[in-house]
Parts: structure tokens; sequence; C-alpha cells
């Protein structure tokens, strides 16, 4: 039942990652767009966002129950060492459903109006940097446990684990792989005279992703980050990297076919992919401390927890997939069922 367990995690995550990373990174193009375009794309991520952006952070919440419950030893470390950040992120999350909803459903359209695209833009782009962030705090190396023996300070304890450069670096890269997301995903959701807007964006998205990509790496390497050293070690990774980059290639052609179907495939596999070579390259030990490394599957919660958590996760994901489904079918978000070809 662990491995079911583990399953619901991953998969959790990874669908997080990527329909939640699309989410924010539509905030992301709108506040890198011009005025024109804003507008332009404010109507548009608010057609495509506007039935599912709730349901987005189901996947989240999942996750973080999941180690709560079945990983106590890691999630102790996350709570403890990283609620800065994971503090910050959840009022992210807040102020931008908030802001989401006040600037289609305020009943006085005035200047507040602005504040609220200035929230939600501005939290659509914080928020993603800070999930990236504490996962660059977990694998950086700079996390200290507290012992009775280990006396802290606190910016010791809860600030140098996080606010460091390659944690912000992981974040900035998050945050660009968010927008790549989004950017292709509007690409088939927008006007056909408004197509081009989001082909550009998807461009400038893959270079930033490309390049901050590079740069986190050198940066690791350079100061000998335990993680990226493993990262470049493991063949696995480096290999599902390579596809990862290949992939851009039938990408960017089925773009310029106007495939819808292919290009959100080609896309979302980039990303997962992107994402299990950060997850294998240091497995089981995801947590890497200043003094050692915490694997994910030590002092897991007894087997009778790990029973009873996984049935319910199966019944759970047995009422709640098909739910998701049906909602994105409804409102024709899910291309497949379209037809899959359209052109630009």
């Amino acid at each position: 039942m662990l491995y079911v367990v583990l399953f619901f995690l991953i998969f959790s995550f990874l669908l997080y990652v990527i329909l939640g990373g699309a989410d924010y990174g539509a905030g992301i193009i709108e506040l890198f767009s011009s005025e024109k375009n804003q507008e332009i794309t404010k109507k548009t991520i608010y057609r495509v966002m506007g039935p599912v952006w709730e349901a987005n952070h189901i996947w989240i919440i999942i996750v973080i129950v999941i180690l709560w419950i079945a990983f106590p030893a890691y999630y102790n470390v996350m709570v403890v060492n990283l609620h800065i950040p994971l503090t910050l992120m959840l009022l992210g999350v807040t102020l931008r459903g908030v802001a989401f909803v006040f600037r289609h459903y305020d009943a006085i359209i005035d200047n507040s109006q602005r504040l609220y695209d200035s929230l939600f833009k501005i939290s659509s782009l914080i928020t993603p940097i800070f999930l990236g962030i504490i996962f660059g705090a977990l694998v950086s190396g700079e996390i200290q446990l507290l012992t009775e023996e280990n006396r802290l300070t606190f910016h010791e304890a809860y600030i140098a684990s996080w606010l460091h450069p390659f944690a912000i670096l992981v974040g900035i890269f998050f945050a660009t792989l968010c927008a790549f997301l989004s950017a292709v995903l509007l690409i088939g959701e927008a006007e056909e005279k408004d197509q081009n807007i989001y082909i550009r964006k998807s461009a400038i998205a893959t270079i930033a992703v490309v390049l901050m990509g590079f740069i986190t790496i050198v940066y690791g390497y350079s100061t000998n980050t335990i993680f990226i050293i493993d990262f470049i070690a493991n063949k696995y990774v480096l290999g599902t990297v390579t596809l990862s980059g290949i992939l851009l290639l039938p990408l960017w052609r089925n773009i310029k076919k106007g495939n819808k179907v292919w290009t959100r495939f080609f896309a979302g596999f980039q990303v997962v992919l992107i994402l299990i070579a950060a997850l294998i390259s240091h497995y089981p030990n995801i947590i890497i401390t200043k003094t050692t490394s915490i694997d994910i599957l030590m002092d897991i919660a007894p087997p009778s927890v790990i029973k009873v958590l996984g049935i319910s996760l199966i019944i759970g994901g047995s009422i709640i997939l098909p739910g998701l489904f049906h909602l994105l079918k409804s409102f024709k978000m899910i291309k497949i069922l379209e037809e899959g070809k359209k052109q630009l």
C-alpha cells in the first residue's frame, strides 16, 4: 500500500505543477504583456481559468495531506525550517484568488480594479517563485536541523536555509516553466487573430526556461551543490533532460501546424520529464541538509496508517478524477475530445 501512497503523492505533485503551473503562468504572461495585450490576455485567461482555477489547488492539498500523514519526518522539516517561504506562498495563493474573483465580480467598477489587476499579476509571479524556492531550499544542502545540541540563531534556522542564490534561481526557473506552460495553453484558447501573441510568448518563455536552467546548473556546479553534482552525474537524469530538449522540435512543428492536442501533450510531457529528472537525481534522499540527507521513506507512518491512507486515496481518486474530467469536458478544456487540428 506504500507504493499506492507514493503514486498519489507523485501524481498529485505533477498535476499541480502542470495545471496549477499553467494557472500561475497565465498571470505571468499578463504581467509581461503590453497594455493592449494585457486586456486580450485578461479576457482569455478568465474564460480559461474561470471554471477550474479553484480545482487546480486540490492537488497541492493532497500533497500536503499525504506528507503530513504518511511522511511526518519529511513534513516536519518543511513546515519548521521553511515555514516562512511556505507562509508567503500560501499568502500569495490567497491574495491571487481574491484578486481573480474581485476583478471580475466586483459590483462597482472603479480604480480598485487596477489594484486587483496588479495584485493578481504580481502574486502570479511571486507564488511560483516561492514554490521553486522551497524545492531549491530542500535540495540545496543549506538547511540546518534543529536539535538540542545544535543551537542556532533565528537567521541560521529559518532564513539562511532558503534565502540564498541557488534557491532563488530554482524559484525563477520554476516561474519561467509556468509561463512556458501557460503560453502554449493559451495558443489554443485565444481567438485566431490573437494567437500570434501567444506563439511569440511561447518562444520567449522557451528561451527563458533554457537560459534559467543553464544558469541554475552552472551556479550549482560552481558552488559544489550536491544536488547539482548528482544531477549531472546521473545518466538517467541526463537522458531525461536531453529527451525534454529534443521534444522542442516536434512541439514547435505542431504549434506551426495548429495541432492543439499535440502541442499541449509535448509541452506537458517536457515539464513532467524535467520534474522527474529533479526527483530521481537524489531519490529517496530528497532533503539535503548541511550534515546529512533525509530519506523520504525514513520514519514513515505505521503500516496500519499507510493502509488506511492508501484505501482512502483510491476511493477519493475514483470520485475526484471523474468529476474533474467532467468539469474540464463540460467547459471544452479537454481538446483531445475536439477536432485535433485547427489552422492558426
